[in-house]
């Protein structure tokens, strides 16, 4: 018999442990009922998005969404972000972010929901204009996540704050937002957490990166005086054409001879334009670079060196100080890198694990490409935040490049074209799942 109690109660302890191992069970069957409904979203912003600085009726979808779910919604927030708040009991606050805005690009998918939408950009230029960054996803997953929490809210207690950030694309949205006081005038959290869908992870699964995940992201222009004049007599002149060469290469010592190899750096010159015609010696060259780092010590570096050795370069070629290049850092620009919270980290994969599954869970490594999101940790206030990377690549088309070794269509690719059901289901049942553990710690 005490044996038989025991086993008993063993057995029991185990099916308690069992069924608290994946608490929210509940989510995939609560989410298919939504699916249509999401996806139906997903096609309508594909079709129709906007870019930065002018995502105006994208920003009443959302907060149109967001009122249908009983959220208190702030529209017109930086630009054309929107807060949408739901207070439920005592308990932490949690703010979720998306982003909103899409970029000028032709979309080449051949899908037959592909963008059509052409728009003028900042110099009166026609471009296209995709969401090749997949802020579609992120919208929809987005307001999955809302509506779940809301359908499921005696699951949780606290007060969800819901952010859709327009103007990501150029740095400049979470700057807007927390200018207008987003961390004053609404709830200021606890913990703030996102997500970023990938073109190098297959559908169904997430990636996350403890510590540094994004990088710091300068724009730099470089305008390279000279003294022009005939082609036929350069002798005659100081030749800003050459003059560039030798700066363009010049700066990639500064990754190869004057940073520690072991602190990631990029400096990469995107952009190099002079003269007019085959034998006419220029005035003037122009370049444009984008620096990476994590370190802001490494930015400051890459910043300081660029200046010395365009100066050095200038003067060596028998320029004055009048004539020296100008080195410009567009400040306002600037994106830090985005540092996840190693603590809150390893509470959202765990999350995402329990509701997911650990195999689809895998551990990213941090990249040069840059997010805005970073600059919500970074106030006084030092709150926590952590974004995660979600599975967009079809499955098929991942396997098939595992296989075959070649590349898949970047983020801002022209053919990027996620498997926006599945990736849309896993994004929304992560970020519950990470969401109502982050309410019920």
């Amino acid at each position: 018999m005490r044996n038989f109690i025991l086993s008993s109660l063993a057995l029991a302890f185990s099916t308690q442990v069992c069924a608290s191992s994946s608490p929210y069970t509940f989510l995939e069957k609560s989410l298919s009922n939504n699916l249509p409904e999401l996806e139906a979203l997903y096609l309508k912003l594909h079709q129709t998005p906007e870019l930065s600085y002018q995502e105006e009726n994208t920003g009443k979808i959302i907060a149109t969404n967001l009122t249908k779910l009983g959220f208190k919604v702030t529209a017109n927030v930086g630009g054309f972000g929107v807060v949408g708040i739901f207070k439920n009991g005592n308990g932490p606050t949690v703010m979720i972010r998306t982003d909103t805005d899409g970029l000028p690009i032709i979309e080449e998918t051949g899908k037959s929901y592909a963008s059509t939408v052409t728009t003028l950009d900042k110099n009166n230029n026609k471009v296209g204009i995709m969401h090749g960054c997949g802020h579609d996803i992120h919208m929809s997953s987005f307001i999955g996540t809302a509506q779940q929490l809301i359908k499921n809210k005696s699951q949780w207690q606290g007060t969800l704050m819901m952010v859709a950030q327009p103007a990501e694309e150029v740095g400049a949205g979470a700057k807007a937002m927390l200018k207008a006081g987003l961390f004053t005038k609404f709830p200021k959290p606890d913990h703030i957490i996102g997500l970023h869908v990938s073109a190098s992870v297959p559908a169904g699964k997430v990636a996350i990166a403890p510590g540094y995940a994004l990088a710091n992201v300068d724009s730099v222009d470089i305008s390279i005086k000279g003294k022009g004049g005939h082609g036929a007599y350069p002798h005659l002149t100081k030749d800003p054409v050459v003059l560039a060469s030798r700066i363009v290469l010049a700066l990639q010592t500064i990754n190869s001879r004057e940073i520690s190899p072991l602190k990631p750096s990029v400096i990469t010159v995107g952009s190099i334009h002079g003269g007019s015609k085959h034998n006419i010696i220029s005035n003037e060259v122009k370049l444009q670079l984008t620096l990476r780092s994590y370190d802001p010590k490494v930015r400051a570096q890459q910043i300081a060196a660029i200046k010395r050795i365009t100066h050095g370069i200038a003067l060596s070629a028998g320029l004055d100080e009048s004539m020296v290049p100008v080195v410009y850092v567009h400040e306002e620009e600037k994106i830090p890198s985005t540092y996840n919270n190693p603590i809150l980290a390893k509470k959202v994969q765990s999350s995402i694990e329990t509701e997911l599954g650990k195999i689809n869970v895998q551990k990213s490594e941090p990249v040069m490409a840059g997010e805005d999101f970073g600059l919500y940790t970074l106030t006084e206030d030092k709150i926590p935040s952590t974004i995660f990377w979600l599975g967009g690549v079809p499955v098929k088309d991942y396997e098939k490049s595992v296989k075959e070794g070649t590349s898949l269509p970047s983020l801002h690719s022209s053919k990027f074209a996620p498997d926006y059901p599945l990736t849309i289901k896993t994004g929304v049942r992560a970020m519950t799942a990470s969401a109502m553990d982050l309410f019920n710690q």
